[in-house]
């Protein structure tokens, strides 16, 4: 694999130019029609002409044929961006205001473009096919269940799967080393909504009015027990309430509270528990309260769970890549989600991390407006995952 890896060295350079234009023009959501068709055009100056638009919204699924018979290989990368005002002062920082490439989906792209143009000056090399996988709107959740539904796991269907994500979302691999997990490595992301309704009255009498206030507050404690003493220690679980929205002035018992949060979670039966017993512990606070609540569950991405077989092929090509040295297993599973997921429910695959965190100064988590990539290892993820495709069948 010494050509695939000196190749990628080489390709850097161009690979940072794409992410560096995809920075500057940020999309997000579903409505990304710019990013679409500046893939479109790289994937066709590669000699790269089986090429689906549309999926899903503006999602790219492009096939690439080898010289030789074999399975189909499927890489996917998110392309969409954050609604964040950047403030990285970057000579190439985005061109729109209020949004922002704030997670690395940017590199993303450009690094499976750089593995497109890798397979395709090496399809001599290469068995069966890659499908690549463009996806909208991961921040959300929406992006791949809306390909999947689009039949972007079909025409030819998959027999494999993977992916990854750069940053610093994971302690212990460095800059130029490849981490992976065997198993979840992410977690499934739900939401709620929580609406208390109660009686307005003046701040001066309260015992004449019912306070969704004071329910929201009884509510916020106790469904911090439902993890602290329902869930098993062994099973990680979070709740977290990020936004209260209640009252009008500080002498008004307004008849509303609204509390929204995100409920996370590794295994299927904990997050079952985490969504019913949040439903059943708000209402009940309410009717003790002579209220009544109103609770919306909104299911997101499943937890993420990777292959053994797939992630020990990942691991090799890792390794022929920057050396057995430098590929690490990533200790612990984030309780971010990621909604590759959803593929991952439907075909066997492995999802790896690619560190990427500049060398000097303050290293800025995901989602901050200060964000920022190491431009200088983006060849390695492109490198392992061509090499992933020319060796794992």
């Amino acid at each position: 694999m010494a050509d695939i890896k000196e190749r990628a060295k080489v390709l850097n350079d161009q690979i940072v130019q794409w992410r560096r234009h995809l920075h500057q023009n940020p999309e997000i959501g579903l409505d990304t029609p710019k990013t679409e068709a500046f893939i479109v055009e790289r994937l066709r100056e590669m000699g790269i002409d089986e090429i689906r638009t549309g999926v899903g919204g503006h999602g790219v699924a492009a096939l690439l044929r080898g010289s030789r018979p074999g399975k189909v290989l499927g890489m996917r990368a998110d392309m969409d961006a954050l609604p964040v005002k950047e403030e990285t002062g970057l000579p190439f920082a985005s061109t729109t205001e209020g949004r922002m490439h704030a997670c690395g989906h940017d590199a993303h792209v450009a690094i499976l473009l750089g593995t497109a143009k890798l397979l395709a000056e090496n399809r001599g090399d290469l068995a069966g096919a890659v499908k690549l996988i463009f996806q909208p709107s991961e921040e959300d959740s929406r992006g791949a269940l809306a390909m999947i539904r689009d039949g972007v796991l079909e025409d030819p269907p998959l027999d494999a799967l993977i992916g990854l994500h750069t940053g610093n979302l994971w302690k212990g691999p460095r800059s130029g080393m490849v981490g992976y997990r065997y198993g979840a490595l992410m977690a499934a992301a739900d939401w709620f909504t929580v609406t208390f309704e109660g009686k307005g009255g003046h701040g001066a009498t309260p015992h004449l009015a019912v306070d969704p206030i004071a329910m929201a507050c009884q509510a916020f404690s106790a469904i911090q027990t439902i993890v602290s003493r329902e869930t098993n220690p062994l099973a990680p679980a979070v709740i977290t309430v990020g936004r209260i929205d209640g009252g009008s002035a500080p002498n008004i018992i307004g008849p509303c509270c609204t509390l929204k949060g995100t409920i996370r979670s590794l295994d299927p039966e904990t997050r079952s528990l985490l969504g019913e017993r949040i439903k059943t512990v708000c209402e009940g606070i309410a009717r003790g309260m002579r209220g009544r609540a109103e609770v919306t569950l909104t299911r997101g991405a499943p937890a993420l769970v990777n292959d053994r077989k797939i992630t020990d092929g990942v691991i090799e090509a890792a390794a022929a890549i920057v050396g057995e040295d430098a590929v690490a297993e990533i200790a612990e599973p984030t309780m971010g989600g990621e909604d590759m997921a959803f593929f991952l429910e439907k075909v066997p695959g492995s999802f790896f991390f690619l560190p990427s965190m500049p060398g000097e100064g303050e290293v800025y988590p995901h989602h901050h407006p200060k964000f920022d990539l190491d431009e200088g290892v983006f060849w390695i993820g492109s490198a392992v995952m061509a090499n992933f495709a020319l060796t794992w069948q």
